[in-house]
């Protein structure tokens, strides 16, 4: 253990708290591979003191005004943006993400969307009042659901904190907070923040593992639980919850197909989808992980592919002409490493599928051609920066080939026909379906899946009315 490693705490009650729990968790550095921090593993009297503080916080959080929320996300936001660099260099470290990157698309898209959820908050929909019975006046209540217990990923750290905590907020509830056991620092951060801005107890973090997650969720005192992770993180969570009588909302995995039709411009969608595909390393469940190519230029894209994954390396996080960064964890680089080891005979690495350099967990840009629709690495989510190329003969075997997951998040089709572009649209069980792009998210738009990627959405005004409960109000004449 280097000297001089963090101690990290939870944060109750506006303030940092030792961990009752006596285990403890050691934080290893993506790059270097050293012991960086040591996190405790919170137990049942920590998630029970961080409960407490976000139930007597909703007391008095929830009689707040909508203007008086949007005050304090708007503040949250400006100073995120002047932390922002900070709080990169704190992710970073745990990460090993671009710093750069992560100051940009998680900072600073970050405070757009805090911005976004801010006015949100003084827009919620609902029927009007009125006369829907004769001698009766209806009217709808839209309330807060009370304290959210909330579990995020190590991918995204700080981003999917702020889409977990900014509608909920908004909204008017109080929220406990698990971080991912790797990556917890950013989000601790974060909420130091939100500490100075935000009464005692609204939000607060406990650290810890899954044993950890799975006390929060099942507290008789947490009245929705919200989790971004993999699939059976999530059938725990569902299942927990549902014995509970809960809300849930699970963000899982995915597995995105990237239908080419030959009438694309070729060119342009090898670009697009080779930086879809290894963003952030391909930890991202929308990433652009299998192209199904039309037959008739599967040889041409298939070397244009190669050709602009050959451009990308991965890199150090302050490596500014680096593409992405290392793989998060051992685990996770020992998974994927797996995969590329198992490959089918059949199978043909077309570039990369090796480590780079031998220290770090880092990963060259890798693309796979000749597997058959059944194999794992076309069924199975890798999370690595790994793409698969599959020839299809015609639409109908396209959308055939597109489905034919357990998962259904995210979703492109790249071509020139407008019919073929509304049909895909249509036929597509994604929940989001680019057309002529990949991997692009606002503030304003829904993003969520079907099948085993979960239910429920984040961002958007769909994402913030799942943080609300509906009352009907009738009163007599």
């Amino acid at each position: 253990m280097a000297s001089g490693t963090q101690t990290l705490k939870n944060y109750i009650n506006n303030e940092y708290v030792a961990a009752q729990g006596e285990g403890t968790l050691e934080l290893q550095s993506p790059v270097t591979e050293e012991v960086i921090a040591i996190s405790p593993i919170s137990n049942e009297a920590d998630v029970n003191a961080a409960v407490a503080a976000a139930k007597e916080a909703f007391k008095t959080w929830r009689r707040t005004t909508p203007s008086e929320r949007q005050a304090c996300l708007l503040k949250l936001a400006d100073a995120l943006e002047g932390h922002g660099r900070e709080i990169a260099e704190i992710q970073s470290r745990e990460t090993g993400q671009l710093i750069a990157m992560v100051e940009s698309e998680e900072c600073g898209v970050g405070a757009d969307q805090l911005r976004f959820f801010a006015g949100a908050a003084r827009v919620l929909n609902g029927l009007s009042q009125g006369e829907y019975m004769e001698g009766h006046t209806s009217s709808i209540r839209r309330e807060p659901i009370g304290v959210i217990g909330q579990v995020t990923p190590w991918n995204y750290p700080l981003m999917m904190a702020i889409w977990k905590l900014g509608p909920a907020l908004a909204a008017g509830n109080t929220v406990v907070i698990k971080p991912s056991d790797t990556t917890p620092s950013s989000t601790l951060k974060f909420v130091e923040l939100i500490g100075e801005i935000f009464p005692k107890g609204v939000v607060n973090v406990v650290l810890g593992d899954a044993s950890t997650g799975a006390t929060l969720v099942a507290h008789p005192d947490v009245a929705m639980v919200a989790i971004t992770g993999s699939v059976p993180a999530g059938r725990a969570v569902g299942k927990s919850a549902g014995e509970n009588l809960k809300r849930s909302h699970l963000e899982l995995g995915g597995k995105a197909p990237v239908v080419v039709f030959e009438d694309a411009d070729l060119q342009a969608a090898a670009e697009g989808i080779a930086a879809a595909g290894f963003f952030n390393g391909g930890q991202d469940c929308t990433a652009a992980t299998r192209v199904l190519v039309q037959d008739s230029v599967q040889e041409e894209f298939t070397k244009l592919l190669v050709a602009e994954a050959e451009k990308l390396r991965p890199g150090a996080p302050d490596d500014e002409d680096a593409f992405y960064g290392a793989l998060n964890n051992a685990r996770h680089f020992a998974k994927v490493i797996e995969i590329l080891e198992n490959l089918p005979d059949y199978a043909t690495i077309a570039t990369g599928g090796k480590r780079v350099g031998d220290k770090g967990f880092f990963l060259a840009p890798t693309i796979i051609t000749g597997l058959k629709q059944s194999d794992r690495p076309i069924q199975e989510e890798s999370f690595g920066p790994i793409l698969t190329v599959q020839p299809f003969a015609d639409a109908d075997q396209a959308l055939e080939y597109s489905n034919d997951v357990s998962y259904g998040l995210a979703s492109s089709v790249w071509t020139n026909n407008h019919k073929i572009a509304e049909r895909f649209s249509r036929e597509l069980e994604f929940g989001c379906v680019w057309i002529n792009c990949h991997i692009p998210l606002v503030g304003e738009m829904p993003h969520g899946g079907f099948k085993d990627s979960g239910y429920g959405k984040d961002l958007s005004m769909f994402g913030f009315e799942e943080y609300t409960r509906i009352k009907h109000v009738m009163s007599a004449h």
